[in-house]
């Protein structure tokens, strides 16, 4: 075999590796949030490899040429400063710091999962008076429920939403900490119990996602998996409305049956769901006669001290004066 065809081969076994990454979804995310992120690790890690790559060449170079077998490399004992050199080594990473930083302040205001879409993709605006999607996340042991208020509907380890419509996620969890992801979609957010988290995001192609807890969160974390449907407005009806042909209920009782830790469970389908379960998930008192956490107003005892107590420092500063 001539040698030029050897190299030939050597070379295009090199290239392989590089195109494992193709269909990585990070790379190729089917939403316009996860869109911007990609973009921005792609522009950060450009960025960073304009230091890190002409450090690795000198120092590569440095250590070839001034080996102690080059007789031919110049010799200065008593060089010890350059303006110039100075001048390159402090103001290119200084600049990239810079460039760095202001990248960092604006993609995150930008890219606030709490903050609502601006835009459904790359110079297209959200349309005025459009409604997001609202879709209740609650992670339980060791799965995933969708409740949808507005459609009365819920569902295990299965979502779906229209293309090009966005989404308002409300997420909470029912026991430990886990974390919410849609890899084509948007960044993980953390579901944590007693407290709600958001996420607006916005998916622009159709097709069928993985989406997955990303923190470990105890014996069946591993297959704590879900399929996220994106389809277009008339998929999306039917979707709901075959959802709503699945019968049965989803009310305070059948939800701490569902809560109980499970591995791997199957798809479910409830055709209607308690109006205030999700609330009720969040303040953790789903079982009858336990007392909800409020953490956005005080509770009555709380406000009755807080004015007994104003009236005792009140009385106070009478006797006083």
């Amino acid at each position: 075999m001539p040698l030029f065809q050897r190299l030939r081969g050597l070379t295009m076994l090199g290239v392989l590796p590089l195109l494992a990454g193709c269909n990585a979804v990070l790379l190729s995310p089917s939403g316009d949030i996860a869109l911007q992120q990609r973009n921005l690790i792609i522009i950060s890690t450009g960025l960073m490899l304009l230091i890190i790559v002409p450090v690795i060449a000198l120092t590569l170079l440095f250590a070839w040429r001034y080996r102690a077998g080059n007789t031919e490399a110049r010799y200065e004992p008593d060089w010890n400063h350059s303006t110039v050199l100075e001048l390159l080594i402090w103001s290119a990473p200084l600049l990239i710091i810079i460039a760095l930083g202001a990248l960092t302040w604006v993609s995150t205001h930008q890219l606030d999962p709490y903050r609502p879409l601006a835009r459904i993709a790359d110079g297209r605006d959200v349309p005025p008076g459009t409604k997001p999607l609202v879709v209740q996340v609650a992670a339980l042991d060791w799965k995933w429920l969708f409740v949808y208020p507005e459609q009365g509907i819920a569902t295990v380890n299965e979502m779906a939403a229209p293309v090009d419509r966005p989404i308002q996620f409300q997420i909470t969890s029912s026991s430990v900490m886990n974390s919410f992801f849609v890899p084509a979609l948007a960044g993980q957010i953390y579901a944590m119990p007693g407290m709600q988290t958001t996420l607006h995001a916005v998916i622009n192609h159709p097709g069928e996602y993985e989406g997955l807890s990303a923190n470990y969160s105890g014996g069946g974390f591993s297959g704590m998996r879900f399929r996220f449907h994106g389809l277009d407005q008339a998929g999306f009806d039917q979707w709901i409305a075959r959802v709503r042909q699945a019968g049965g209920a989803l009310d305070a009782s059948a939800y701490q049956a569902l809560a109980q830790p499970s591995e791997r469970e199957p798809v479910r389908h409830y055709a209607s769901v308690a109006p205030d379960l999700f609330q009720r998930i969040v303040g953790r008192c789903v079982e009858p006669g336990r007392a909800c956490m409020d953490h956005g107003k005080p509770s009555p005892a709380k406000a009755l001290a807080t004015q007994l107590a104003g009236q005792i420092c009140r009385g106070e500063q009478d006797l006083v004066l």
